[in-house]
């Protein structure tokens, strides 16, 4: 009997070894959260030092994203992987050990999250890298799907929770213990992943024959230039990338800093209404990413991505003067499940439409694009409620962005591209009949 769809992926042991450990990992991120920002309280920090270990890890992903995707097409992505699980099991175990000694200090905790950061700059690129060299393409969005619903449910809920209680019922230090028992484990299980990943990435153009024909690699410059490059010549990929700028920009500083306002001044509620709403939205990130996973690649694949991103941020047009729980609940949800939709497809695509040996600086990019733009976000969002009323402020975000994806749209032809690039069936019909192989052994 073959594998349910959403399930395909985990009949490739490679997969397998490495979902396995991505899960691990994440959930020891989740505790780090929790775990964090109490041995900081612990030490006798306070809001500031808080912000100042929670920024160092934040500029360590910003300031080596793009390096990272560089290594990505210029290294083995297994020893990337597995390298970086290694330093971050040092990091740890090294926090642990200062702390359950009573050493620790204050920068010992800036600089593990520094260093933390600059590890994820190089991880993620790599493992959107690796999953096209151990998938076929039609297992690939079966695989998004199964991270986008593995992530909420590790990272933001069960890592944090039992972090929480590890806390409470003993130390921070023995929470972050906790965290480096999850890179060790994490770290043991990557090593199983085949030597064949050994392998160095395809490098395409990205070297430059010089002298009698003899390859050699580009500059890091020049490696980056070549990925922003093909970007820029690339319509669907460069307006993708345009919403998103746009969208982080106007959207994650309201969601992040404002809607506990929205909920202590609207709704009467607290701290715990807040959290809930978050796992709510959680929730349906979860639940969109394993539904799309379960199904083909649509057709159409540009404007599901598209229309379900721009939809989805209507409700937040709403969310300035909306007086009921559930209905804020509920534009939440639909809000977290209609973008990993869109997350799922828009990982896809940069696996099956960029070509491999430019797959880790794009996605870098990506990434960099992201992250460039959160923390402006954030910091407007204050300065912006202090000069405008916050339901208009939510009403703007929530009606631009939509405005902004038909505009992309338009101006990337992406209809047009969609349908001259089809993805969906060649490739979903031949991992159809490996399942059913499979299947029968």
């Amino acid at each position: 009997m073959p594998l349910p769809r959403a399930l395909r992926p985990f009949a490739h042991r490679e997969y397998r070894v490495l979902i396995a450990a991505l899960a691990v990992s994440i959930f020891g991120s989740g505790m780090w959260a929790v775990a964090m920002v109490y041995q900081v309280i612990h030490l006798g920090g306070g809001p500031l030092e808080l912000s100042v270990v929670a920024a160092a890890g934040s500029v360590g992903l910003v300031a080596f994203v793009l390096a990272g995707g560089i290594a990505a097409d210029r290294f083995p992505q297994r020893l990337l992987i597995i390298g970086v699980e290694g330093a971050n099991l040092a990091v740890i175990a090294a926090i642990s050990g200062l702390a359950l000694t009573g050493w620790l200090q204050m920068w010992h905790l800036m600089a593990g999250a520094f260093v933390l950061g600059v590890g994820a700059a190089f991880f993620f690129p790599a493992y959107s890298a690796i999953l096209p060299r151990i998938l076929p393409p039609g297992d690939l969005l079966a695989a998004n799907g199964m991270e986008g619903t593995m992530r909420p449910m590790l990272q933001q809920a069960a890592g944090p929770a039992v972090a929480g209680i590890v806390v409470a019922a003993l130390s921070p230090s023995h929470a972050v213990t906790g965290v480096a028992a999850c890179h060790l484990l994490a770290f043991i299980i990557l090593n199983f992943l085949g030597q064949h990943a050994l392998e160095a990435p395809a490098n395409g153009t990205a070297q430059e024959h010089h002298g009698h024909g003899e390859p050699q690699k580009a500059s890091f410059f020049g490696e980056l230039r070549e990925g922003i490059s093909y970007t820029l010549q690339t319509p669907w990929l460069l307006w993708t990338l345009l919403w998103a700028c746009i969208s982080v920009l106007f959207l994650i500083g309201p969601i992040e800093v404002l809607i506990p306002f929205v909920v202590r001044d609207q709704l009467n509620g607290d701290s715990r209404m807040f959290g809930f709403l978050l796992a709510v939205m959680g929730v349906g990130s979860a639940v969109a990413s394993l539904v799309t996973a379960s199904f083909r690649l649509p057709r159409r694949y540009l404007t599901v991505m598209m229309v379900s991103w721009g939809a989805g941020t209507l409700p937040l047009a709403a969310v300035g003067i909306i007086d009921s729980f559930w209905l804020l609940a509920l534009a939440l949800f639909i809000f977290g499940a209609t973008g990993s939709v869109g997350m799922v497809i828009w990982g896809t695509l940069l696996q099956r439409r960029v070509p491999p040996h430019l797959l880790g600086r794009v996605s870098s990019l990506d990434f960099f694009v992201s992250l460039a733009l959160m923390p402006v976000s954030m910091a407007l969002a204050g300065p912006a409620a202090e000069a405008f009323p916050i339901w208009a402020i939510f009403l703007f975000a929530g009606g631009v962005c939509p405005l902004m994806a038909v505009v992309a749209m338009a101006a990337a032809r992406m209809p047009a591209d969609e349908m001259a690039h089809p993805l969906d069936r060649h490739h979903d019909v031949s991992a159809d009949a490996d399942a059913d192989a499979d299947a029968k052994r």
